[in-house]
């Protein structure tokens, strides 16, 4: 009878290592907000990354695109973003929502390595995201942010949320998941939550934050920052601080050129100031005028030899005038006087 226990112990043992060897390692999980980066295990890893091989799936019937082959990375749209860790996890920089899917570790051995070691190692990479519809937004405006969660399910999203236990919430700065101020709508087909709400005056800088939850435990979220472009008591009008010192600005520049203007005037009178003095000194030097008389007087005679006297004098008169023409010319006038 103890043999035949023994035997069932024995039997129970050997087709628990046969079950465990057929389902696998269990399946992980990972949950990422955009822009951040994430680290998948490898579950099955060897004692080094040489054996270790990562397929990528995004869809289910997609190709599987190899992103490290033996350890070694491949030249893909990812490459710089890829490395491979120390244990043989994939490391993966900057997540995007074109990042989720199926992630598999496989361990290659034999001499060649041609031989895939079971089992693999599966991790599911679910990428949480959040968008506005409006690009510009302002108070007054109404205004839906858009969370939603990009998945790899088996099943469809409504399905596999449902089995997995995965929730979406909106939050407030409070940590309060309703308030009336905002409306709350789902799509389990698309596995999005939307929030509308009419912004107000201070809903500026204000935060809502959208959690993904997986078995009632928060694994990720996403917090969205309000910031209005334009506020609504002042929509285009300036402040009456802006309009002090666009007047101030505007009657400095006025002096600059009142000053501006004065110097160039007050240069331009000295400059005709002085012309006009070397214009009269010139006219004044044309008006001088120069006489030259000449006296020719005979040797003095004898009694015996007087006879009578004549004398000749000669007036000259000269006036210096700028010649324009042939005929200005230095006139010259001479007077003769015989006695």
């Amino acid at each position: 009878m103890a043999d035949n226990n023994h035997l069932c112990l024995l039997g129970l043992i050997f087709l628990s290592s046969l079950l465990t060897g057929v389902s696998g390692v269990d399946d992980d999980h990972v949950f990422i907000s955009s822009g951040e980066d994430v680290r998948l295990p490898c579950n099955n890893a060897l004692h080094d990354c040489k054996s270790t091989t990562w397929i990528y799936n995004r869809f289910r019937d997609s190709a599987a695109v190899e992103l490290i082959g033996l350890g070694i990375k491949k030249d893909t749209e990812r490459h710089e973003r890829l490395s491979l860790g120390s244990d043989c996890s994939l490391n993966i920089r900057n997540i995007s929502t074109e990042d989720y899917g199926s992630y598999t570790c496989q361990q290659w051995i034999g001499e060649k390595k041609d031989e895939k070691q079971e089992p693999d190692a599966r991790v599911y990479l679910h990428v949480l995201h959040v968008s506005s519809s409006h690009t510009e937004i302002s108070s007054g405006l109404s205004v839906t942010l858009f969370c939603q969660l990009y998945s790899y399910p088996p099943v469809s999203c409504d399905d596999w949320i449902r089995s997995e236990r995965i929730q979406l919430f909106w939050v407030n700065q409070a940590g309060v998941k309703s308030d009336s101020r905002y409306q709350i709508s789902s799509s389990s087909d698309q596995c999005m939550i939307s929030l509308n709400t009419t912004l107000l005056n201070e809903d500026d800088n204000r935060e809502w934050r959208c959690e993904v939850t997986h078995r009632d435990q928060v694994k990720t979220s996403v917090t969205y920052t309000v910031k209005s472009s334009a506020r609504a008591d002042t929509p285009t009008e300036p402040s009456h601080t802006k309009v002090a010192v666009i007047s101030v600005s505007v009657a400095v520049i006025a002096v600059l050129l009142a000053a501006v203007l004065w110097l160039i005037w007050r240069k331009r009178a000295d400059s005709d100031r002085g012309t006009g003095e070397a214009a009269v000194k010139d006219e004044n030097d044309d008006k001088k005028t120069y006489e030259t008389i000449n006296m020719d007087t005979p040797a003095a005679v004898t009694e015996h030899e007087r006879t009578d006297d004549v004398t000749y004098s000669e007036v000259s008169s000269t006036s210096k005038k700028p010649v324009k023409s042939l005929k200005d010319h230095t006139d010259t006038v001479t007077y003769a006087t015989i006695r």
